[in-house]
């Protein structure tokens, strides 16, 4: 803490082992470049634990004899009490592999990436409607779910070079399993990679050209349901004594339960252990088989996970997830595990499965009601009826609510607060998916440019959806799923978005302490967030506004760096305009309009 922070009587951390607290006092290390260090051991008792620092002032600030307290967790510094859920948590589960913390991540929809020669030669499916590469995304049902476009997993190892170039260092692929959609989501089985995609052998072609580059490729995998042409399911409905019949959830007059009241996705029922045994559990199950060679996939990451094992009374959630788990670090130590869940994720991400989620509250739509401008574009839904309401993520609140800077600090803390810092570092920051609108349909470059720059710079895993970075749009989560516009990179407006992808995925790979650093607030308000991210290395301070007019916004140094700043040899601007000055032990930040900017400043150094 600052040396101009209230002296200190004493400083604790509290544990709390099987719910119990417990105390240890934290030893005084000094003064070091301005900040006081304090340091407490702390013995780990549980899989997940829990533990908040105590600081006892030395004097009474309030008046009276009581001692003034103040307690410091992730959510903060509180005078009064605070939640065990907010506590900071150690985590004695295995921890994930590093590259997943070095990563990029980039979300391909294979069906309108990129399509090899090979395609032209396979059998268009009955459920097909065929397109062109160059025809617009028909949204309309059923067009919305079978329009098919033919991009394949030949196609996406042709594109190779041009991720590598971007920065991209892991592959996400939306299902590759044999469906009757253009989504692949209603798997009819997951014992093969749909010939439609090159079948088995292209998987192996484009695992082993990514590995050879050094990328990794996870899969996705739908525990929740099936579709209805599954091989289970057509068992289970054809002999009701079967085993497959145990799989799902069928009523006594042959009804079944399924996705969302959705028929052609039926719910897997995890209290069958024949399920778990042929899907999820052991070296022979379905989960385990593309992780092996000659697959080689590096995880998976699990299709609306938060409803799996889920139904009214039933939660069977964390042993089937702990079951996944389990199962790859038999089969793949070295692989990743990661959940969809669209809401609060908190209750999930206790570190005892998933390594991350993908969680838009607490950085998609917090972002998109700060930057995002609408623009009142009237388009085509399901229904083919036109709605010029902007859609916001399936929520019906009459468009995107407008929120400012600090509300979107308070969203990425409150969300954060209960979530342990390592899994933290790995949840997903997409600005978009295949689910949802583009995000540059409702900003301009100037705040794309924030947005990306936000997406790189918090802590998490950045996630591009294929095309962002050729600026595509889309008003709902099925006109962004737009065939990749490979010809227009040349483009002005596209080059330029290139660029600034290349840039921030650069900084990120640069510089570790955007991957794994600490993270600190400085300053916010309604137009403007300040932060910094942290190691002994080195800090790189982070700047984003949307001030309509110029401003200055002054921090004090002792509270930006812990040790003194000489700004011709200590600050090294990395991106953007602001003007960044040292003057009185002040930092002063200078800017009008959007804007986004990043500093290297030295790092912190810890008395030993």
């Amino acid at each position: 803490m600052p040396q101009q922070y209230p002296k200190l009587r004493n400083v604790m951390v509290r544990s709390n082992p099987d719910h119990e607290p417990h105390w240890d006092t934290a030893t005084d290390l000094g003064i070091h470049n301005g900040w006081r260090w304090w340091q407490a051991q702390v013995k780990v008792a549980n899989p997940r634990h829990g533990y908040r620092w105590l600081l006892i002032h030395d004097e009474d600030t309030l008046g009276g004899s009581a001692p003034t307290i103040e307690w410091l967790n992730q959510s903060g510094i509180h005078s009064g009490e605070v939640l065990d859920a907010e506590d900071f948590a150690l985590l004695a589960y295995p921890a994930p592999p590093l590259w997943l913390y070095d990563g990029v991540m980039y979300q391909i929809f294979p069906d309108r990436f990129a399509r090899s020669a090979g395609a032209d030669s396979r059998e268009i499916p009955d459920w097909a409607e065929p397109a062109d590469w160059a025809d617009p995304v028909n949204p309309v049902m059923p067009s919305r779910v079978c329009q098919f476009y033919g991009g394949d997993l030949d196609g996406v190892v042709e594109h190779l070079d041009h991720l590598q170039q971007l920065g991209i260092n892991i592959l996400y692929l939306t299902p590759f399993f044999p469906g009757a959609s253009n989504h692949r989501y209603d798997a009819s089985s997951f014992e093969q990679v749909d010939p439609l995609l090159g079948g088995d052998e292209a998987l192996i072609r484009l695992t082993d050209a990514a590995h050879q580059r050094g990328m990794k490729v996870i899969g996705d995998l739908t525990t929740n349901h099936s579709g209805d042409r599954h091989e289970w399911f057509q068992r289970a409905l054809a002999e009701p004594d079967s085993d497959e019949r145990g799989f799902y959830y069928f009523t006594d007059d042959g009804d079944y339960e399924s996705w969302l009241g959705a028929a052609s996705l039926p719910k897997f029922d995890w209290s069958s252990q024949k399920l778990r045994r042929a899907f999820i559990e052991g070296p022979d199950s379905v989960v385990a088989k593309w992780l092996k060679p000659p697959f080689n996939l590096d995880g998976w990451r699990i299709d609306v996970a938060n409803m799996t094992g889920r139904l009214r009374d039933v939660d069977l959630n964390a042993e089937v997830r702990q079951i996944l788990r389990r199962t790859m670090e038999e089969v793949k130590p070295d692989s990743i595990l990661l959940a969809e869940s669209t809401n609060d994720a908190a209750s999930d991400l206790t570190g005892d499965a998933w390594h991350g989620a993908m969680t838009y509250p607490s950085f998609t739509r917090p972002l998109w009601a700060w930057l995002a401008e609408p623009t009142g574009q009237s388009y085509t839904t399901a229904q083919g009826s036109q709605e010029s309401e902007p859609w916001f993520f399936g929520q019906p609140l009459g468009g995107i609510p407008r929120g400012d800077a600090h509300s979107f600090r308070e969203a990425v803390e409150r969300f954060n607060a209960v979530i342990p810092w390592r899994i933290r570092l790995g949840n997903m920051h997409p600005l978009d998916t295949h689910d949802t609108a583009r995000f540059a349909t409702h900003a301009t470059g100037e705040r794309v440019a924030v947005a990306v720059g936000l997406q790189h710079s918090l802590p998490g895993l950045p996630t591009l959806f294929a095309g962002d970075e050729f600026g595509l749009t889309g008003e709902d989560g099925e006109i962004s799923r737009t065939p990749i516009p490979w010809s227009s990179s040349h483009q002005p407006e596209v080059a330029e978005r290139l660029r600034l992808y290349r840039e921030f995925i650069g900084l990120r790979h640069q510089h570790p302490v955007l991957s794994t650093g600490a993270m600190r607030w400085l300053f916010s308000d309604a137009d403007t967030i300040v932060f910094i991210r942290e190691s002994e290395q080195e800090s790189l301070l982070v700047f984003a506004s949307t001030s309509p007019d110029e401003q200055t916004t002054s921090l004090p140094v002792d509270l930006v760096c812990s040790s003194p700043l000489n700004p011709a040899v200590d600050v090294q601007k990395l991106y953007g305009a602001v003007e960044l000055r040292v003057e009185d032990d002040h930092l002063l930040l200078r800017s009008g309009g959007v804007r986004f900017g990043m500093w290297q400043l030295p790092g912190v150094k810890v008395p030993r």
